[in-house]
């Protein structure tokens, strides 16, 4: 698994403003006084760059990923004192989870599948806080004949391997919902819905290019044909994006009320 530096920053505008702000205070107030934040996958930091302000200066960040040349960006956003570690998410084991205090995740969750989901959950004995994880729901405004063909396509897609076996895609939200709860977790969610307008047209352009590309090796018939016309049409048009937002408490743990920001 690996992302483009210059996709992920291109998003990273669309990702803040999407994100459900309730839940980001809530995350902020779990990692405790004196948080140890894991993020993982943390990619440029984009995590890193939404939470620093509302955490404490001394807040410790352990940023994990399988691309050196992100981890540095990512450390460049957290601060020299910030941990880097090579790593790949497959060994749930392998995580640095000594002593964390809050473990992060943002558009992740499509990317693994139910058994690595399942090992997280029995492994993992802090709040976990994980963003926008596609929901399979994509609309455009005007429409197109072909969208929901494309949609559907570019859904079987992201449920392919991605690294770890075959991926929840837009399963994701609801699947990682359903296997905390049943290992005893405490699970809050909230949409997190990319608003694409006439303001996001390069993002939206490299989106649409991606969904084309996706869809077609899908095998969907004149998924080349729709992304030329969806292009041309950025400027006019605009899209949401379907993700959802998750906060999750480990059974047994308790802040006290006193924890965090209030």
């Amino acid at each position: 698994m690996g992302f483009a530096a210059d996709w992920l920053t291109l998003r990273e505008p669309a990702d803040r403003a999407a994100r459900d702000e309730a839940l980001l205070h809530r995350a902020v107030e779990l990692a405790g006084p004196d948080p140890v934040v894991m993020d993982l996958g943390c990619g440029t930091g984009s995590t890193v760059r939404t939470m620093a302000p509302l955490l404490p200066p001394s807040t410790a960040w352990r940023l994990v990923d399988n691309d050196e040349s992100l981890l540095e960006l990512a450390q460049s956003a957290a601060g020299s004192d910030a941990s880097t570690h090579l790593i790949d998410i497959t060994s749930v084991s392998s995580l640095p989870l000594e002593g964390v205090t809050l473990v992060t995740a943002s558009a992740l969750l499509d990317l693994v599948t139910e058994a690595w989901l399942t090992e997280f959950a029995a492994t993992l004995t802090v709040p976990f806080y994980a963003a926008l994880t596609y929901d399979g729901q994509m609309t455009w405004d005007p429409a197109d004949p072909e969208d929901e063909r494309i949609t559907d396509a570019f859904n079987r897609h992201q449920r392919g391997d991605k690294g770890l076996g075959a991926a929840l895609g837009p399963l994701a939200g609801a699947a990682t919902q359903a296997v905390l709860s049943a290992a005893g977790w405490s699970v809050m969610t909230a949409p997190s819905v990319w608003n694409l307008g006439a303001d996001h047209q390069e993002l939206h352009r490299e989106l649409l290019r991606g969904i084309g590309t996706a869809a077609n090796e899908a095998g969907a018939a004149d998924a080349a044909e729709w992304t030329a016309r969806r292009v041309a049409a950025a400027a006019t048009s605009s899209c949401s994006i379907g993700h959802v937002d998750l906060l999750a408490i480990p059974p047994g743990f308790t802040d006290g009320g006193e924890r965090g920001h209030h």
